[in-house]
Order: structure tokens, then sequence, then C-alpha cells
């Protein structure tokens, strides 16, 4: 495949993640005063409840630290809170309020119609499929590999990303 090919296409999709983020976030903020960083960590713990910080930087391989400071907000709004583990004591267990699962329960509503408009009423499901795999493929190669070049000492890569990124909030 040509250079300029590739070059074209990664600026597509760095684009239309930066134009889907903000176009998403926007119509949360305006509905439900809600930051999509936020709105990804409690819809995670809405899916998948009794998440700890390590697991939910995981999920979205940003740092534990950034991961802390977002449930820090969430938590000081009442959305979400914190239990001891009652298998490891040196970690909590971040859970939903009633108020986080109301809010997140509407904000996802919101995010399923913007998906729908945005995407879905664009290219038709077999195709949502088929680029959903060809994406994935092509995340699993950038992990295998950055996991290489670590091993091997080569060019630094850092494991993880903090949270905010040019184009999104992280609140």
């Amino acid at each position: 495949m040509a250079g300029t090919d590739l070059k074209l296409l990664y600026r597509e999709l760095v684009s239309l993640e930066i134009e889907l983020w903000d176009g998403i976030e926007g119509r949360l903020r305006a509905e439900y005063d809600l930051a999509l960083t936020s709105f990804e960590v409690l819809h995670l713990l809405l899916r998948r409840p009794g998440r700890r910080i390590q697991d939910i930087a995981e999920e979205f391989s940003i740092t534990v630290g950034g991961t802390s400071k977002v449930v820090d907000r969430l938590e000081a709004a009442g959305l979400c809170g914190r239990r001891a583990n009652p298998n490891d004591r040196r970690s909590s267990i971040v859970e939903l309020t009633p108020e986080g699962r109301k809010l997140v329960e509407g904000a996802l509503k919101v995010f399923e119609e913007e998906l729908k408009l945005r995407i879905g009423s664009v290219i038709p499901e077999e195709s949502v499929r088929e680029v959903t795999a060809v994406l994935s493929t092509l995340r699993a190669a950038g992990r295998a590999l950055d996991a290489e070049r670590r091993a091997a000492g080569q060019t630094p890569v850092p494991a993880m990303r903090a949270p905010k990124q040019p184009g999104r909030s992280a609140s």
C-alpha cells in the first residue's frame, strides 16, 4: 500500500475520532452537563459493576492517576462511590450511586442516538461489522508491536496515556 494512502487513512481515522468525540460530548454536555470521559467511566460501571480504579484504567488504556482523578470528580458529584475491596485491602471498588445510575441511563440514550445518527444512518450494519473487525485487528497488531518493542528495549512506547487529549476534556 502506498505511503500516501496510509497517511490519508491515518488522517481520516484521527479526524473521525475527534469529530465523533466532540459531537457526542457536545450533546452530552448540553443535555446532561456530562463530559464524555465521565460518561465512559459511568457507562463502564453500569455495564460491569464492581470495578477497581486499575480495572477502569486498563479498560480505557489510561493512567491509574488520571483515572483516579476522573473517579474523584464523579464521586464528589455524587455519581459514584468507593467501598473497601473485600479481596484486596489496598484497593477500592467503585460503584454507581442511584443518582449516577439514573444519569448514565439517560445519557446512554443520547449516546446511542448520536451513534445512530453519525454512523448507523450513514453506513449499513454489515459495513459497521466489517469496519469494527478491521479496526480491532489494527488495534491488536499495534498493541503486539508495542509489546515487542518494550520487550526488546526499543523505542520507548508509553504503556498508557493520560485521559486528557487534544479535542477532549478529561472532566
